[in-house]
């Protein structure tokens, strides 16, 4: 029986060519949609737990009580480590690490600047890594040793073996090469391409000793015994803090590292979400697309019900039973699920490139992976099942006599919940297209709000190697590049202008309430810092080489409400137990989020920390020209280190990546889910237009003309998408709302969304509806009523 059932499958399908290619087009569009959202979601799902004791990893969060209430990050102080594990009984490991920052290591002529993190030899254990050469339990506990990963260990050596050879770092520290390990996973929160002791660390900056509890500038991870200890351990934890000067930490907690990625956003000290609710509404995209690909099945299948209407009365005259029709159609249906699943897979292969520069991820399909296969069964026979049950229980209720007869009506409820199909579909494109135009509008406002200085022709370099710290060295870069005329200001910072990081609570101002603190930003500037970067000083002044302002600050705006002092400028208050006084007052600039308040800021002049050369290129001159000759000079005064010029507009523009992400996958996703809608429209227009077909040859008999048959079977068609764009405005407010709400600076939701929405559904409606309706309209009449 089941042969005979795949026969006639397969003839009903080939007989049906076109219908065929538009089921086969529709879903797989809508399940490799699907597939590559889910492989999405598993990649950040999977964030973070590469490692074999993950459950019991945590990173330490550090919670400090300022003056706009409870904030919570992962950095945490140098000291905080070995405190814990002296403390912490629960604890089995305790390591303190760098930052991911990228570093000059080179062996022979060949140099790169790759990622580098300055761990412990505990850091290794929690992590788990796999190590392809060298022994782990030696690994990190000299001071001049380094690990490479396997790619970093090809980009030096080759084909060489690496162990034991030595590399530069910074064209300074001489290296042994310890252990290669395998190539750290993109979805890992700490990547790094070489691994190096922080005992190095502490030998290149010895100032690192002297921080204290003070400053917050590493990360700090726990490996508990089990995970029934974690709430004794975190109450510990928690109550590890200093007091110093009344400067308080308000404590510290323990966060599992498997969260650290999907709910990395806080709010008065609790998780209130972060990348989670991007997954979820990759999630529900997912499916969404995949139930309207399955809802364009059914109604495309039922649009041919008046071709099928005689062989299923011809079959049930014969004696076939109304399960052995639907096993026929249900048979049929999941044909055309594996066989879109087919055309899915090709789709997916050629789209993962793309996928992948866009997401910034690594999706591959595991062929050996027995969960994959799993998920790609079960999705196929449930796409199969859920698109042709609907088709196989209506075509199945057909009764023989009056199909046989050509008397069968269509009941309304039959036709009732096509209308339903439909609107649903264009419920969810509706709130896509919503959706997709206020994200749209977000990242505009965001990206036209002043940030505080002007970041066009704005260029930064790295400060290494022999220029670190040696005043008169920087002071000849600047001098030569200024002559060159490539540029027109040069200053030094201590970072990247538009990095985050390297905050500190070691901020004191009389009047200061105890048990209060603030965090603020802390960067050394250079001369001219003001006018290179662009942005204005309120009052007073900036640092000028005629003065000696090592004993001097400078604050923004943000630092000036947070001190609320009535006189800020002139004012003595300590940074980091030194008295300073403030010398000028500078506006706010963005540094963090764009998204975000400003926050307190304190600059200061010390030429050991300056990191970054940051110059504005001379408008007159060919921007080219400009970075080759920057480049040139920097050589000639610093040989031995590759030159990198960055244009801070380009940093900038990497803050808007996770909303240009959701705003790029609803566009495309979107684009599907409306091209798959409109096969769907498409199906009910040409069911509607043969269940019409009499009525519009008598009209037309009547004396009807080509405009108002379009125009009468368009109409219906309006008020669907009508009704489903009234259905999706408050569901697409509702969503888009609650994602705004994120934001503290974001764009007023105004009608305007809603209004595009509705014309380009409708637009979009008349123009696929309008296809079949003039081959209607243009039919001759007789070939209808010749038999009536």
């Amino acid at each position: 029986m089941f042969r005979l059932n795949f026969k006639i499958a397969l003839r009903s399908l080939w007989k049906n060519k076109l219908f065929t290619f538009i089921n086969v087009g529709g879903l797989a569009i809508g399940l490799s949609s699907c597939m590559v959202l889910l492989l999405y979601v598993a990649y950040e799902w999977n964030y973070d737990k590469q490692s074999k004791n993950y459950k019991n990893t945590y990173i330490v969060f550090t919670t400090v009580n300022s003056s706009t209430g409870l904030s919570s990050h992962s950095w945490s102080p140098g000291v905080l480590a070995p405190e814990l594990k002296s403390k912490i009984s629960d604890l089995a490991l305790a390591s303190h690490s760098s930052y991911p920052s990228i570093g000059l290591i080179s062996y022979g002529d060949n140099m790169v600047k790759k990622r580098k993190v300055y761990a412990d030899p505990e850091f290794l254990k929690i992590q788990d890594y796999k190590f392809l050469k060298g022994n782990p339990e030696k690994a990190l506990k000299g001071v001049n040793v380094v690990i490479l990963t396997e790619t970093m260990a090809r980009n030096l050596f080759g084909d060489e073996d690496p162990i034991n050879k030595m590399v530069k770092l910074e064209n300074k520290e001489m290296l042994k090469v310890e252990a290669v390990i395998a190539d750290i996973p993109k979805n890992s929160s700490i990547v790094f391409d070489y691994l190096l002791p922080w005992s190095l660390w502490l030998k290149l900056d010895p100032e690192l000793k002297e921080i204290g509890w003070g400053g917050n500038f590493c990360l700090t991870m726990v490996q508990l015994q089990n995970q029934e200890s974690f709430k004794r351990a975190n109450q510990e934890v928690y109550h590890i803090h200093r007091y110093q000067h009344q400067r308080k930490i308000e404590g510290f907690f323990l966060y599992p590292i498997e969260k650290w990625n999907l709910y990395s956003e806080f709010e008065n000290g609790k998780p209130v979400g972060g990348k989670i609710d991007q997954v979820r509404i990759f999630l529900m995209l997912a499916f969404c697309i995949l139930l309207i690909a399955c809802v364009n099945f059914m109604n495309l299948s039922t649009a041919k019900s008046e071709k099928r209407a005689k062989e299923v009365g011809v079959r049930k005259a014969i004696g076939s039973s109304r399960n052995s029709l639907i096993a026929q159609f249900m048979l049929e249906s999941v044909l055309l699920s594996v066989l879109g699943m087919l055309a899915a897979f090709v789709l997916i292969e050629l789209s993962l490139p793309y996928i992948n520069g866009v997401l910034r991820t690594e999706l591959t399909i595991d062929y050996r992976d027995w969960k994959f296969w799993g998920v790609f069964t079960g999705l196929t026979l449930v796409t199969g099942v859920f698109a042709g049950s609907y088709p196989a229980f209506y075509l199945s209720s057909f009764q023989p006599v009056q199909v046989l007869k050509g008397t069968r009506a269509t009941t309304q409820s039959s036709v009732s919940f096509r209308q339903i199909l439909v609107v649903s579909q264009f419920v969810f494109a509706a709130c896509l297209i919503v959706c997709t135009i206020v994200i749209y509008q977000q990242l505009q406002f965001v990206k036209n709000k002043p940030i505080g200085y002007s970041k066009n022709n704005l260029v930064e370099l790295e400060v290494q190697g022999p220029q670190i710290g040696d005043k008169q060295k920087l002071e000849l870069w600047k001098a030569q590049l200024l002559k060159s005329g490539a540029v027109t200001d040069v200053t030094f910072f201590s970072r990247s202008i538009t990095l985050d990081g390297g905050n500190t609570f070691g901020v004191e101002w009389p009047g200061k309430k105890v048990g209060e603190e603030t965090t603020f930003n802390f960067r050394s500037a250079g001369y001219d810092f003001v006018r290179t970067i662009g942005t204005v000083m309120l009052s007073g002044r900036e640092f000028i080489p005629q003065k000696t302002d090592t004993a001097n600050v400078i604050v923004n705006e943000a630092a000036v409400k947070a001190m609320g002092l009535k006189t800020t400028l002139g004012a003595t208050i300590t940074f980091w137990d030194k008295p300073v006084t403030v010398i000028g007052i500078m506006k706010d600039f963005v540094m963090e989020s764009p998204y975000e308040k400003v926050i307190p800021m304190i600059v200061y002049y010390h030429t050991a920390d300056f990191g970054t050369l940051v110059a504005r290129l001379n408008n007159g001159q060919n921007r080219s020209t400009s970075v080759q000759q920057i480049k040139e000079i920097t050589e000639s005064l610093n040989p031995g280190f590759p030159v990198e010029v960055k244009f801070v507009d380009d940093s900038f523009e990497k803050k808007f990546q996770d909303e240009k992400l959701v705003g790029t996958i609803s566009r495309w996703f979107g684009g599907f889910a409306i091209f798959i809608s409109c096969l769907g429209l498409l199906g009910l227009a040409l069911y509607m237009a043969e269940q019409r077909k009499k009525e519009i040859s008598i009209r037309k008999v009547l004396g009807a003309s080509n405009v108002n048959i379009v125009s009468l079977l368009n109409r219906d068609f309006i008020k669907l998408v009508g009704i489903a764009n009234v259905i999706a405005f408050p569901i697409a407010y509702i969503l888009i709302s609650k994602w705004l709400a994120a934001f503290s600076f974001r764009v007023p939701v105004t009608a305007l969304p809603f209004l595009i929405s509705f014309c380009l559904s409708i637009l979009i409606a008349i123009i696929t509806v309008s296809v079949q309706s003039f081959k209607v309209a243009k039919a001759n009449p007789v070939d209808a009523l010749k038999y009536e």
